[in-house]
């Protein structure tokens, strides 16, 4: 059973409308989820953020929505009884709680430093480097200047030597610098701040992204991240901590032809692991070889499953 027949299903049983965690709590009720094709630890949160997509976006779908907070779900084929005006005003009883234990996955911020080299170099084509914010000197140039990792995209293995040189000699190597900021949540309460910060100390590269590991379905929030995304062209990353071939691109970013050059020599100046970052990029390129070890390590899956069984 998919996510959208569960859904179907039970509100196909039902003479209202109903919001997706009650849809969930009856399903468990009939035994329903057991025959879910999922693997996840939180279905409950994939069937609302399903549903929420659904039925905004898919014209062709059976779900209608009715009221905001909580939004309710019902068939728009369906017969109904009910003054939907009630749902519209909020006049309706509250939500049904769901008593379901919802797992506790414990990690450090520095722990998606792993996951994002995974994802940069198979997604991006990307090879990241962590900039280590205890090595730079902040009181010579304020908050807010430090990206969490740096990353920069070649192109040697796709280009022949001669025109690698080439591309040098005439001052155009076609290289990318990406600039990540990296955080375990992204919620409506501290969206704009830690949007922010991400444009502040982004500004350098050729792309800029804010990637996080649990990102709010709250509509809301939704629809600011998607308006700053496109007004400042910062993309989001969603890592999976659970399943990080799951991880995924939910904006892209804007790409800047050139790069700003007074911030990178400030960074330069101010914090070692910078430093080593732009040297090594100069040596690989001169070379036409990129020493992957010298780059933040990429765990293979083995790795991976181990880094998330601990």
């Amino acid at each position: 059973m998919t996510y959208h027949g569960l859904a179907e299903n039970i509100l196909e049983q039902n003479d209202k409308p109903l919001t997706a965690n009650e849809i969930w709590k009856l399903a468990v009720n009939q035994g329903l989820d057991d025959q879910l094709n999922s693997s996840g630890k939180t279905p409950w949160a994939t069937l609302g953020s399903r549903l929420y997509v659904i039925a905004r976006d898919n014209p062709d779908s059976p779900f209608k929505t009715v009221g905001k907070r909580p939004k309710r779900f019902y068939l728009k084929n369906k017969k109904y009884n009910i003054d939907f005006k009630e749902y519209e005003e909020g006049k309706t009883e509250e939500e049904t709680d769901i008593s379901l234990p919802n797992p506790v996955i414990s990690y450090l911020e520095k722990d998606l430093h792993h996951f994002l080299t995974h994802f940069g170099f198979y997604n991006l084509n990307c090879y990241c480097k962590t900039i280590n914010h205890s090595k730079s000197e902040k009181k010579s140039f304020g908050e807010w200047v430090h990206p969490d990792m740096v990353g920069c995209v070649f192109p040697i293995d796709e280009w022949h030597n001669e025109v690698l040189e080439l591309s040098s000699a005439v001052g155009n190597t076609s290289v990318k610098f990406i600039s990540f900021e990296l955080k375990k949540e992204l919620n409506l309460s501290t969206l704009r701040e830690k949007f922010f910060q991400t444009v502040s100390n982004s500004s350098w590269a050729n792309e800029s992204y804010i990637v996080a590991a649990e990102i709010s379905q709250n509509e809301d929030f939704l629809s600011e991240l998607s308006r700053l995304s496109s007004s400042f062209g910062v993309g989001v990353i969603k890592i999976d901590v659970e399943d990080p071939n799951s991880s995924k691109i939910l904006y892209s970013a804007t790409n800047r032809e050139n790069l700003d050059w007074e911030t990178m020599n400030k960074l330069t100046v101010m914090n070692k692991d910078f430093m080593q970052f732009v040297k090594r990029v100069r040596i690989d390129l001169k070379s036409n070889e990129i020493r992957k070890e010298k780059y933040d390590k990429i765990l293979d899956e083995e790795q991976l499953d181990k880094l998330i069984k601990n």
